[in-house]
């Protein structure tokens, strides 16, 4: 499984490749430290053929182009927008909240201050949808 990190926060990214790797699932772990990179990543893997995420973990708070940016232009383009985006943020603004499944995100999920909380968020999420949902098959 790939999976598009898009994340500013390198203690938060350190947290979730610690969580995947206890996971014990095979995947690729790509990370996006801004709005910009992150898009242009994909830009760059439906151009290039490289690896297209299966799905994309989403802050909200991201430098040079935010979560909420970034989510709407995946969700209108007609390549990307079946990548399921869950958004993992620190938000629990109900705008932020009601904004997010407006833009189509698939889920939404506050992310816990507690580390061990933190993984074991992140290995639910892992589990979820890498062994129960059927994630459509890709191309590239």
């Amino acid at each position: 499984m790939n999976i598009l990190l898009v994340e500013d926060n390198p203690g938060d990214v350190r947290l979730t490749k610690e969580a995947l790797r206890e996971g014990g699932l095979a995947h690729h772990l790509i990370v996006a430290s801004d709005g910009e990179e992150a898009l242009r990543y994909l830009a760059d893997a439906e151009a290039l053929a490289k690896p297209m995420p299966d799905i994309i973990f989403l802050d909200l708070n991201l430098p040079k182009k935010d979560g909420r940016e970034v989510l709407a232009e995946i969700k209108k383009h007609p390549f990307l927008k079946i990548i399921p985006v869950v958004i993992l943020t620190t938000s629990e603004a109900d705008q932020d909240i009601q904004k997010s499944y407006e833009l189509h995100a698939n889920c939404y999920i506050t992310k816990p201050v507690d580390i061990n909380h933190f993984i074991e968020l992140i290995t639910s999420i892992e589990k979820f949808w890498f062994s129960i949902v059927k994630l459509p098959n890709r191309k590239n």
